[in-house]
């Protein structure tokens, strides 16, 4: 009898401890993302450049997003953009750099020479 009762005891801890661990929330759930801020430097003519993506939270603080975000260039004869943020120049031209987190778009225009 000792040892149901032992064993029912751990079997409650271990399923509050469970329960506890697996509903804290990260910060970009516990805050909706406000704004979202792309930056980086213009690369030349077949140069890379990482770009960046910081998310504000409705809590005011940031978070960097690059890794998350979904990536994209409006013009791919002058850059394109990898999923993780790597900006590539193609060309001469003008394109907006765009990435999209928790459904808030940031962007960044970019002249290439």
């Amino acid at each position: 009898m000792m040892f149901r009762t032992i064993t029912g005891s751990v079997f409650a801890v271990v399923l509050a401890l469970c329960v506890g661990a697996c509903s804290k929330d990260s910060a970009t759930s516990a805050s909706t993302v406000s704004s979202l801020s792309v930056t980086g430097a213009v690369p030349s003519v077949g140069a890379t450049s990482q770009f960046s993506a910081t998310a504000t939270l409705s809590s005011g603080s940031t978070q960097d997003v690059t890794s998350a975000a979904t990536w994209s260039s409006s013009n791919p004869d002058a850059a394109t953009v990898s999923a993780s943020g790597l900006v590539t120049a193609a060309g001469s031209g003008t394109a907006v750099i765009s990435a999209t987190y928790s459904n808030v778009v940031g962007t960044d225009s970019i002249t290439v020479p």
